[in-house]
């Protein structure tokens, strides 16, 4: 049996989510891993709907196991969020890992990936960081410079970014890297072709409560707005201090000082961003370093390697993967969690965090969502 894995959100499966898994099914393997976000998701903000809802969608599309990417790495730039993702593809005997992309070379995305370990790109990388380019900006600059412009045009597309990281991440693997170009729409694009769209354009038809049922067969009547956290959100952050905020991920270049100051001359979670944004830093990097603080996520914990596998839903076929699984997995609550190591229960407690938070952000009045009491989904 070949297994195939992918790194996803799903924040909703939608059509374009359907043709990959249907693609893989019919040309690259057997049985498919969704290593999937949960509460949180890598943009820096709550998911549209719970992840067990999500997860049986994968199921009843064509996944046949899906386990959580731990909301610590959810929430982290892109090479982390690539290389836990991967952690976990390899544990479970992943024997490849597909993911969608706007180029579909294999050949030359791998070729790109290599540039990142090339002394005169690095060199120039921390160069224009230094100057003042935001990081995915000043890849894409010191690629054009030190390669060519065609090798930097590979790099357009918020899922080539994360390609690249992938193919990064699976060196010293076993696993092969498989790309398939995407069809339809750009990732963030806010038009709809055909019967596909946006996950973004998907999630603002829900939130505007206009018709999205030609896009996705999930059904969401409860959906989350994370403005709905924002007084935790700016309580949060106005009563951590300057070191706290310091040993948020990805915060540095005095950054803290910044946020600590923002913080307390802010109304609002808009006002907020607004306030924190500069040519240096991508908003969803910001907005990432926010939902940390909230959730309690460190620099130390999102610098560990992946301890556990969540397991949220499962079929028949999938159920024969976790026998040689070289992670512990976590399928009972507390049970499994009560064998964790201390480090591992730490980064579970995250999760459960984040499951607390999550119907807190429900805009309407349904409040149902438990986060320990919810059971694998089996299909």
């Amino acid at each position: 049996m070949k297994v195939a894995a992918v790194i996803c959100e799903f924040n909703p499966f939608h059509n374009g989510h359907k043709y990959l898994i249907d693609k893989i099914k019919a040309e690259h393997a057997d049985c498919i891993i969704a290593i999937m976000s949960g509460n949180f998701v890598q943009r820096g903000d709550i998911a549209i709907t719970d992840k067990f809802q999500r997860a049986k969608n994968a199921l009843l599309n064509g996944c046949d196991l899906v386990v959580e990417l731990p909301t610590i790495y959810a929430l982290s730039s892109a090479e982390k969020f690539a290389k836990a993702g991967v952690q976990i593809a390899d544990a479970l005997g992943a024997d490849i890992l597909c993911f969608g992309a706007e180029n579909d070379d294999i050949e030359k995305l791998k070729s790109l990936s290599d540039a990142f370990e090339n002394p005169d790109f690095n060199k120039k990388l921390k160069e224009l960081i230094s100057n003042g380019e935001y990081y995915p900006k000043a890849v894409s600059l010191a690629i054009k410079e030190i390669y060519s412009a065609e090798y930097s045009d590979l790099l357009n597309g918020a899922n080539n970014t994360l390609t690249i990281e992938y193919i990064k991440a699976l060196k010293g693997t076993h696993i092969s890297p498989v790309a398939i170009k995407r069809e339809g729409v750009d990732h963030d694009s806010n038009i709809a072709i055909k019967n596909i769209a946006s996950a973004t354009h998907i999630r603002q038809l829900i939130r505007d409560n206009t018709a999205y049922s030609d896009f996705t067969d999930m059904i969401i009547e409860s959906y989350t707005d994370i403005n709905k956290l924002e007084t935790a959100i700016l309580y949060r952050l106005r009563t951590m201090s300057k070191e706290e905020i310091e040993n948020l991920p990805d915060v540095k270049e005095g950054l803290h000082n910044r946020i600590y100051e923002c913080a307390r001359n802010s109304s609002s979670l808009k006002e907020l961003y607004t306030n924190l944004k500069t040519k240096r830093y991508t908003l969803a990097r910001l907005r990432r370093i926010v939902m940390c603080a909230l959730l309690g996520i460190t620099k130390e914990m999102q610098n560990a390697n992946v301890q556990y596998i969540r397991v949220l839903g499962i079929s028949d076929k999938g159920s024969k993967l976790l026998s040689k699984s070289a992670l512990p997995l976590v399928c009972k609550y507390p049970q499994d969690y009560n064998k964790l190591n201390d480090n591992a229960k730490a980064c579970f407690d995250i999760d459960i965090k984040a499951g607390e938070l999550f119907p807190l952000a429900i805009t309407n009045d349904d409040k149902s969502y438990c986060e320990l009491k919810s059971q694998i989904i089996k299909i």
